[in-house]
């Protein structure tokens, strides 16, 4: 029984760590990926094929429409009806009573319609083809949108993961140095400050790779998601932050052009007027006749019991064709408050189109300096963390000849730290910049 338990046990197991995925991306496999499988990305794509199939049912609207009516009545009291009595030779002025038709019936139709014209179906055309384009527009939106997600979060799992390697290397020095301090301490060489000035940095750092660990796992948990990967998967990026800064340097440009026609908020603020456009239309064409054909043919059997599927069974049928003319005639000035709704509307919409159009340069305008600006904040960074390093060897060199203090040597190294720290963050700030410009400068040329 035991044997079975534990047998059992480990198939389990195993199982469980068959069903895990190890995943490994570059930044650019990433984005790929999260094209694919991210659950904003495919509800985009879901939007777009609802488009098409709503862009199909309104041109059926216009196809001929067939339809089919069966019906049994199995009448359990039939109706009386009074004639005139003289009709039979009876009495002027008294009536008889009579029961019209059998005791069953069954009655079947086929019937079909043809729209010849109606101003909303016209629209209703025109409509959907823009509501395609805007599916297709809100698309090409939420990748950019993903896309932009994506870096941010693989590049905050390289931020935590770099910061890891930084601290533990800081702390591997500090720990042999006070170590080192240690043993002149104790041979009585200097005061016992010094080594609990190295042991309160030693305990900063440790609390600064805890807090980066933490944060390592919860970046990873928010790439997992954006990328649409199970949390409990495992996931390992094969790009650097290093490597992907210089990349961001040598391939983009901040002073390229900006075409806002080419500028998917700009067609998607284009779209939204036109399809204003379209809802006042379709309130003008409401006042507009509709015209519509039909053909109907039916058949009727009757009879006292249910002897429908006998050969004997008589059935009778008849035919007939015509059109049919609606005009819209007086609509207590319901049809012209609607277009006065739908103009008010337009000019709403057309005010957000400029205001979309002054935003999107203002954006790309300050887009452009943040990016210059994020440039020089990490070349400057690459410089002062040069400097960092060449003062905390000189303070430690000092401070082993006995010509620095411990505080001196503190001051040293949390200088080296935070400069290690800033480049980083410049590192992140650089690629976070230039990716929300190239979100910006992104050409979609327009249909």
């Amino acid at each position: 029984m035991k044997n079975t338990i534990l047998g059992a046990l480990s198939l389990l197991i195993f199982s469980s760590i068959q069903s895990q995925e190890n995943h490994s991306f570059s930044l650019e496999e990433a984005i790929d990926y999260g094209l694919v499988y991210n659950r904003t990305a495919q509800n985009a794509v879901s939007d777009i094929t609802i488009a098409k199939k709503k862009q199909w049912e309104t041109i059926a609207l216009g196809l001929p429409q067939i339809n089919l009516n069966a019906e049994y009545n199995n009448n359990l009291k039939q109706g009386v009806s009074l004639i005139p009595s003289e009709i039979f030779g009876g009495p002027k002025g008294e009536f008889s009573e009579v029961v019209f038709g059998t005791q069953q019936q069954i009655n079947a139709t086929l019937r079909l319609d043809q729209l010849l014209f109606d101003g909303s179906y016209l629209v209703g055309l025109q409509a959907s083809k823009v509501y395609l384009e805007i599916s297709n527009r809100a698309k090409l939106k939420t990748d950019l949108e993903v896309k932009k997600a994506i870096i941010k979060a693989y590049c905050n799992v390289l931020l935590a993961t770099q910061q890891i390697e930084i601290l533990n290397r800081n702390l591997e020095n500090l720990q042999r140095n006070l170590v080192e301090i240690q043993t002149i301490y104790e041979n009585g060489l200097i005061e016992e400050e010094n080594v609990e000035q190295l042991q309160i940095t030693l305990a900063s750092l440790e609390n600064s790779l805890q807090y980066a660990q933490q944060m390592k796992i919860i970046s990873q948990g928010l790439l997992k998601m954006v990328l649409g990967i199970p949390n409990e998967d495992a996931i390992a990026l094969t790009d650097s932050l290093e490597g992907l800064t210089l990349k961001q340097l040598a391939g983009f440009d901040p002073e390229n052009p900006f075409i806002i026609e080419n500028n998917i908020d700009f067609q998607i603020a284009k779209n939204n007027v036109a399809s204003q456009k379209l809802l006042l239309k379709l309130a003008r064409y409401k006042s507009l006749p509709s015209l519509s054909a039909f053909i109907d043919g039916r058949y009727n059997g009757n009879n006292e019991s249910f002897g429908f599927l006998d050969a004997e069974q008589p059935w009778f049928g008849s035919s007939m064709v015509g059109v049919k003319l609606t005009v819209p005639v007086f609509s207590s000035l319901k049809r012209s408050a609607s277009v006065a709704q739908e103009c008010l509307e337009l000019k709403k919409q057309i005010n957000l189109f400029e205001d979309t159009q002054q935003e999107l340069n203002l954006k790309v305008a300050s887009a452009k300096t943040s990016s210059r600006l994020a440039i020089k904040k990490f070349q400057t960074a690459q410089k002062t963390l040069k400097l960092a390093e060449s003062i905390e060897r000189k303070n430690q060199t000092k401070f082993y000849e006995g010509l620095a203090s411990s505080f001196e040597l503190y001051q040293a190294q949390n200088q080296l730290y935070t400069s290690q720290n800033q480049l980083l963050l410049a590192m992140i700030d650089l690629i976070n910049e230039n990716t929300n410009l190239e979100t910006l400068l992104h050409q979609t040329p327009a249909e």
